[in-house]
């Protein structure tokens, strides 16, 4: 959306899931600078950590209100654009001496390291008193998530993590419709990375010691990880690898297509029972595996039944087709830029290809990709007028199967419908009940005035990547993995139970 402005309805009522409203309104503590927040009226000086990428971005939208006034990163190199797009901001490598030299000058952080970084940098941040907002996964185990979060409530600040959908205002359409009963009980979800997808290439063996980049500070960037020789592929490609990233794509995109489900089938309000990897392929010491079905098992949620989620990480197949759908109509539309095509449009039928435009392009439909669940050739069924090719699932989504219909999500959760496509032609939205959202960005930035909780706070983010990161234990350690929130723990293997925790190295201890 390219108005951030706020509205006096979006401060005071623009979060989600976020509790009720004080009785004096948000933002009426006498004090809000004694509070540690500034007034709506005020601009935020906000500093980025780890600027080159997805950080980038999320200081744009910042910048449209608020001050950048310092910049870290541990690669000059990869952070220069960022670097010359704010020429009065301080400059520094090291987060740690940025915010102890600017403290005084800085009001929040925007963080966007690698994966293995978040913990320590958002920590250092909220035990000096700045609001963070940090890109998820926010975390790679159990125990950091919780501490980050017990960090929030101890510090009073405010924090967001960065899985946009949740201010997306399909993801919330898509709740609405849960909500209304249109699709009966949910028992079972789908959800896959299909064009998208960030694992291992199966290597078995280390990878081998390289000359470090003259503009890039390798200790700094490796943090609470070991120390361990400079090597290009783990320093590009880390998400890909075990003791950086998020077990592969379930830390990336899964976290977004997941999304919808969390908040439409209220998981928040109980922790699953059960994670185990069913099927996996690309198995390394060293990297995540580069195909998984992962399958997450639900207990009953007041009047929602058991459910059972199943994430399949580059490996589509098993999602089932609803019944009724024309041979020609996919699960998810062409394009994901529903903008383009109405706020909410259904799926397009794919265009038939003769047998020779087939042959031409490596075989027929269904012969490409295998039995269903196959892994299959890399690029099988992908492309806006490949052929339907029903073991293998297009895009990046999700599929909600109730005992009433279908409902799939795309994405983030931009785009919502139902299936078949015949159904949703002559659906009407049910009421609109969840306040929409100006940006993800500015629902923090909202938060750090004084005004209600971010839709992803540190509260709300927890519970949902809590359970989302059992998978990468899962991806790890073969069969059944029974889990007790609790006690943090699993119940029937202690092997399980070792990754719920990173391995810190010395000097970069982190506590509250």
């Amino acid at each position: 959306m390219s108005d951030n402005r706020f509205s006096r309805r979006y401060f005071f009522y623009g979060s989600l899931l976020a509790g009720a409203v004080p009785a004096g309104g948000f933002g009426s503590a006498p004090s809000l600078q004694a509070a540690g927040f500034k007034s709506v009226l005020e601009k935020l000086n906000i500093a980025g950590i780890g600027i080159g990428g997805r950080g980038a971005d999320d200081l744009a939208t910042a910048a449209t209100s608020e001050n950048i006034v310092a910049l870290c990163d541990v690669n000059d190199d990869y952070a220069a654009h960022t670097f010359n797009l704010y020429p009065k901001a301080k400059r520094y490598k090291d987060f740690r001496k940025m915010i102890e030299t600017e403290g005084k000058d800085i009001d929040a952080v925007m963080i966007a390291t690698p994966d293995h970084g978040h913990t320590p940098t958002a920590l250092f941040a909220m035990q000096h008193g700045k609001h963070v907002y940090c890109e998820k996964p926010l975390a790679r185990t159990v125990w950091e998530v919780r501490l980050l979060r017990d960090a929030a409530a101890k510090y009073k600040v405010a924090t967001q993590m960065g899985n946009q959908g949740f201010s997306h205002e399909g993801t919330r359409t898509a709740s609405e419709i849960v909500w209304s009963g249109d699709i009966g009980g949910v028992k079972e979800v789908h959800a896959w990375t299909g064009s998208i997808y960030i694992g291992g290439d199966g290597v078995q063996s280390a990878p081998p010691e390289e000359p470090v980049p003259a503009t890039l500070d390798w200790d700094l960037w490796l943090a609470t990880a070991a120390t361990r020789p400079y090597n290009h592929n783990e320093f590009r490609f880390w998400r890909a690898y075990m003791d950086f990233g998020t077990g592969g794509s379930l830390g990336d995109w899964l976290v977004h297509i997941l999304g919808p489900a969390h908040l439409a089938l209220r998981l928040y309000e109980a922790s699953p029972i059960s994670v185990e990897c069913v099927a996996v392929e690309g198995t390394s010491q060293w990297t995540w595996p580069t195909n998984s079905h992962l399958r997450f098992e639900f207990p009953a949620r007041g009047a929602m039944p058991a459910v059972t989620v199943h994430a399949y990480q580059n490996m589509r197949g098993d999602v089932p087709y609803p019944e009724g759908m024309g041979e020609n109509e996919q699960l998810l539309p062409r394009s994901n830029n529903l903008a383009e095509r109405g706020r909410y449009a259904p799926p397009e039928p794919t265009q038939e290809r003769s047998p020779a435009a087939q042959a031409a392009r490596g075989g027929a439909a269904g012969a490409r990709g295998g039995a269903p669940g196959a892994g299959g050739a890399a690029g099988a069924g992908r492309g806006p007028a490949a052929p339907v090719d029903r073991t293998r699932v297009p895009g990046n989504g999700a599929l909600f199967i109730g005992d009433k219909g279908y409902m799939a999500t795309t994405s983030r959760g931009e785009g919502v419908w139902l299936l078949p496509a015949s159904r949703w032609a002559e659906y009407k939205l049910p009421p609109q009940i969840l306040p929409r959202s100006v940006s993800h960005q500015m629902d923090w930035v909202r938060s750090c005035k004084g005004g209600q909780p971010g839709c992803s706070n540190f509260d709300i983010a927890v519970p949902y990547i809590e359970w989302l990161i059992l998978g990468a234990v899962a991806l790890r350690v073969p069969g059944k993995l029974m889990w007790d929130a609790r006690a943090m723990r699993f119940t029937n293997n202690e092997a399980a139970n070792a990754y719920l925790k990173p391995y810190i190295r010395k000097g970069w201890e982190l506590k509250l």
